[in-house]
């Protein structure tokens, strides 16, 4: 992806992007939940969402996310806030740091950057998509 092409990725109210993030990462328990036959209860989401979706966004903070979008805060927030919600979701289920919870963060970071990143980009279209069906003065073509 260009310069051009990727800098579209963190375009747009910064609300946007981090709603974005958000339902990205919801979209990855919602995955997780349905691909190991564990259901949507809310309660099991709330267990996956909870540790990774607060490491995202703590690690977003930290690391201005929102505040200076671009590649040099997204990937440090994704690296540091995946694995800490990782890390904090194994303590929370008394799971070893073993090779199983290796391979869940492998496959985290790997799942949760192409939601994160395709999620963006398909705000960043819908916007652009939106913006211009619009002729000047707000009225739809």
């Amino acid at each position: 992806m260009d310069g051009v092409r990727a800098r579209l990725l963190f375009e747009g109210p910064q609300r946007a992007v981090a709603a974005s993030d958000a339902a990205a990462l919801a979209l990855f328990a919602v995955i997780g939940a349905l691909s190991h036959d564990h259901g949507l209860s809310f309660l099991r989401l709330l267990g996956d969402i909870g540790p990774i979706g607060g490491g995202w966004f703590v690690a977003a903070a930290l690391f201005g996310a929102y505040r200076r979008p671009g590649w040099r805060t997204l990937l440090p927030t994704w690296l540091a806030g995946v694995t800490g919600g990782v890390l904090v979701r194994a303590g929370i289920l008394g799971r070893a740091l073993d090779g199983k919870q290796a391979a869940f963060l492998v496959t985290t970071l790997i799942i949760t950057l192409l939601l994160v990143l395709g999620l963006r980009l398909v705000r960043w279209l819908a916007a652009s998509r939106l913006a211009t069906s619009r002729v000047p003065g707000g009225q739809p073509r």
